[in-house]
Parts: structure tokens; sequence; C-alpha cells
């Protein structure tokens, strides 16, 4: 693999959506925490690639117990994460180089195949950046004062990680100040005149925020074993 790159696996959320106490990253799936799946993935893709995963401060120490209980050996650094996403992203790229390409994660989408990050890497070094994307098939409609009216959903595109950028554009772009705006990595580029490219991504790589998501996944881990 290419020198040079890091990931960033951002895993801040709590489990209010899920309605549990535990945070959503920590649930089982297949046995194993969500997050345990997201680390393995880039593991697989280049395990000499440095795996950082920002963690609210509170919730170390209960990753850690779980890394003992399960026997997670992959090799991995933990941040400090902040009151937002942006301000955990903002921190955990404090912890790396200033050259080089990231890739970002969230740490609930256990299913990113090694074909979505290969591609995202290969596209981020043609491009400057890249982002996951698969096509919107339900149809959508927005709303307005009178009711509601359709979208064409064949410009529309739902947005997955990673997303990977050149690590000095990163980080020069995440020092502007906050924005409730911003959602994800791109939409912080965007802000500072970065066009962002799209990769196709993987329509498996969901994101694990409800309890119905936690059924899908596991049904998708079932059915392709070890693609993930």
């Amino acid at each position: 693999m290419t020198a040079g790159r890091y990931v960033l696996i951002v895993a801040g959320g709590s489990g209010s959506r899920m309605k549990t106490d535990m945070p959503k990253q920590f649930l089982e799936l297949c046995g194993f925490p969500v997050l345990m799946y997201a680390i393995r993935a880039f593991s697989r893709y280049d395990a000499a690639m440095p795996v950082t995963v920002v963690l609210p401060a509170a919730q170390t120490g209960v990753w850690e117990q779980l890394c003992k209980k399960h026997g997670f050996a992959v090799r991995h650094r933990v941040a400090e994460g902040g009151a937002t996403r942006f301000h955990s992203v903002q921190n955990g790229l404090g912890t790396l180089p200033d050259t080089g390409w990231v890739a970002v994660h969230d740490g609930v989408r256990p299913l990113v195949s090694q074909a979505t990050i290969e591609a995202c890497f290969r596209d981020a070094q043609r491009y400057g950046n890249a982002i996951p994307a698969v096509p919107v098939t339900d149809t959508v409609r927005t709303l307005s004062g009178s009711g509601s009216r359709i979208v064409n959903r064949e410009n529309l595109r739902l947005v997955q990680t990673p997303q990977v950028f050149d690590l000095k554009a990163l980080k020069d772009a995440y020092r502007q100040d906050f924005s409730p705006l911003f959602t994800d990595d791109a939409s912080v580029m965007e802000r500072q005149g970065h066009i962002i490219h799209l990769t196709a991504g993987n329509e498996e790589n969901i994101k694990i925020t409800a309890p119905p998501d936690l059924k899908i996944a596991e049904a998708l881990m079932n059915v392709h074993g070890n693609l993930f």
C-alpha cells in the first residue's frame, strides 16, 4: 500500500436513538461491538496503516474493557472527542501529521467494503478528495409552504464514509469556525471552496442509528460473511 495513509474513525455517538444506555458503537453485532468491525475493515485493507479512534473521554474505559473481553488486538490508538462531530474530527486531526491522506470514517458503519475503501483512496489521490455515495432509489418529496413537491432523484445521492482527503487541506478546513450546517467532512471542505468528488460506495455500508439498523446489519453479515 502507498505510504502516508491514515484512518480517523469517529465514534462519539450515544444510545439515545437506539433506546439503550450503551453507546451505539459498542452494541454487539454478530457477537462483537459495531466499532470493532469498522476498525477491522481498514486493518484488512492495510494492516500497516495507522488507525486513530476518536471517543468521548467518558467512554475510553468502557472501550478498553470491551477490547479485553473480546480479545481485540487490532492495533489502534484512541484520541479524545469533542462536543460535536466537528470538534471530534478536529481533535483527531491534531494527532496526525500535516501531509498524506486521511480517511475519516463513522464508527457505526461496520459494513464498508474493501472495494469502497480502495476506490476512495484511489480517487482522492486523483481528484484531491473522494466521498462515497450511492443512488437514491426511493421517491423523494420536499416540503413547501403550500404542501410538497417531488424531487428528481436522479440528481440525488446518499453520502457515506470513509471520506478521504489530503491531510493538509482537511486540517486547514477544520481551522474555520464551527457551523451547525457541517454534517460531515465534505461540508467542512466545501465551505472552504473545495469541489467535492463523489465515488461509488457500497449499498451495505449503512449507518447504525436505530434498532432496525442493527437487525439489517446482522442480516447482511449473515449473507455476506467475510466480504466486509
